[in-house]
């Protein structure tokens, strides 16, 4: 298949040589079970501005129309109508440059007949409201972070249920987390479930995910930059290092960390500077039965997660060592209680816990069961005069590399959630406008810590009133 236009990747009429790492990508992304279906029914790819998408895009299509299932319905999707119909034109473009294809593909002003397969090629915008009725065998869903709600995502999904082997591939530089609903976009909600299946937390095989993203640290480090353009490194190269460069000193940071380096930017402002966090991981780090621990716990009914997070108090070390969080598929779902309680049961004989903090809200029975059991239950309520010394100690604890923790999936991803709530005591956190961020760890983990440290460290010797004799 042909370049379609002139680039650093080949001039137009070159056939197109895909890369090694794109040929890998491809390989996952098209891989097929024993049966002959497709392994993944969604798969996300995640790649920066430049590094050739559309290009990629506009071949599959071509692809699969030649050669894939007979009377198929392939559809390019996106944000706009503008923006959808970039891929189509590439891969018309293709067609009007490949005399081969000339009576087996017939070119239409918004579609593409694929005459001996019956199958047809249209390009579609996000007016969810005008698609129902499609049967899609093939979805490219075209910069999936910019889509504005989910509501053509579903569609879509639902679109393909009577299909013997579909896929919906979407290709999507990163973005903003919200969409224009206030809720976590599409394509950061596939972000999140594939991170969470890659580090043990999420098991739906049929969602998969090639990201190449820069990690922390990287928008100053312009040696890293090629984590998130592999093209940089194709041979011959496929993107500009200096365009790069030029990009850097004239494109405000936010949007060259998501068009550039990939990575998902919230809304909100970050509690914690960038990388901080991470710099304190230390994956070496084991709870052992009968060390002396702070417990903080931090629960809810429905909406949100209940955590325990314990601080051993000889180190001032984290673990999450217990965490209930609602599915995000899953609106009906509501936190175990007995489980929860037997958790914590369970807790009190395996360590040497000193004091659980709780924030009563909601949580007076379980709170009455942990102390007829004899557990040492203090209330700690998550009030601004308790909670604002206690995030300020943790804050200065892990700018300052004095806190560890073991790099849990689970808790960095509630403290990357945390952002700052300013009030007249100062800074508590919030999860900002995105309601379905989940930040109980990263509360359950202040008030563990806060108080290890204040029962670890010894109190300040006072000084003995002076005793003078006094003669009358």
């Amino acid at each position: 298949m042909p370049i379609a236009k002139d680039s650093i990747a080949g001039s137009a009429g070159d056939p197109i040589a895909l890369r090694g790492w794109q040929r890998e990508m491809l390989r996952h992304a098209l891989a097929r079970r024993d049966d002959g279906r497709f392994a993944h029914s969604v798969y996300l790819i995640g790649i920066a501005r430049k590094n050739g998408k559309t290009s990629l895009a506009s071949v599959l299509p071509l692809f699969f129309g030649l050669y894939g299932d007979h009377g198929g319905e392939i559809y390019s999707a996106s944000a706009t109508r503008d923006q959808a119909r970039l891929v189509m034109a590439h891969a018309k473009r293709a067609v009007e440059m490949q005399p081969e294809f000339s009576g087996r593909i017939r070119v239409y002003r918004d579609a593409l007949e694929f005459t001996e397969t019956g199958t047809t090629y249209r390009a579609l915008s996000s007016e969810a409201y005008s698609k129902e009725g499609l049967s899609a065998t093939l979805v490219i869903a075209d910069e999936l972070a910019a889509w504005p709600s989910r509501d053509l995502f579903d569609v879509l999904s639902l679109s393909m249920g009577a299909r013997r082997s579909p896929l919906m591939l979407a290709i999507t530089t990163a973005g903003t987390r919200t969409d224009a609903t206030g809720a976590d976009s599409i394509a950061f909600t596939l972000y999140q479930l594939a991170r969470r299946r890659i580090s043990g937390e999420h098991d739906d095989s049929t969602l998969g995910m090639a990201w190449y993203e820069a990690g922390a640290g990287a928008y100053r480090d312009e040696t890293r930059w090629h984590e998130a353009n592999p093209a940089l490194l194709s041979v011959p190269p496929i993107l500009s290092s200096d365009d790069l460069a030029s990009a850097y000193k004239r494109t405000p940071e936010a949007e060259f960390r998501i068009k550039r380096l990939n990575e998902f930017v919230a809304a909100d402002t970050a509690w914690l500077p960038a990388g901080a966090w991470d710099a304190c991981a230390d994956e070496t780090l084991v709870l052992q039965p009968h060390d002396q621990v702070v417990i903080g716990y931090d629960g809810s009914f429905a909406s949100d997660s209940t955590a325990i997070v314990a601080c051993r108090t000889s180190d001032g070390a984290l673990f999450v060592i217990g965490h209930w969080e609602r599915p995000i598929d899953d609106a009906h779902w509501r936190v175990p209680i007995e489980e929860v309680e037997q958790r914590m049961l369970d807790l009190a004989m395996l360590y040497d816990v000193v004091e659980i903090c709780c924030d009563p809200f909601r949580w007076q029975r379980s709170m009455e069961v942990w102390r007829s059991a004899g557990l040492p239950v203090v209330e700690f309520n998550q009030t601004p005069q308790r909670m604002v010394p206690a995030t300020a100690a943790v804050f200065d604890a892990v700018t300052q590399s004095r806190l560890r923790h073991a790099g849990d999936a689970r808790l960095s991803r509630h403290i990357a959630n945390a952002t700052p709530q300013y009030s007249r005591h100062g800074i508590m956190l919030r999860k900002g406008r995105e309601s379905n961020k989940k930040i109980d760890l990263a509360i359950a983990a202040i008030m563990a810590w806060s108080r290890a440290m204040t029962i670890s460290t010894p109190p300040a010797v006072q000084p003995a009133p002076p005793v003078s004799l006094i003669s009358l």
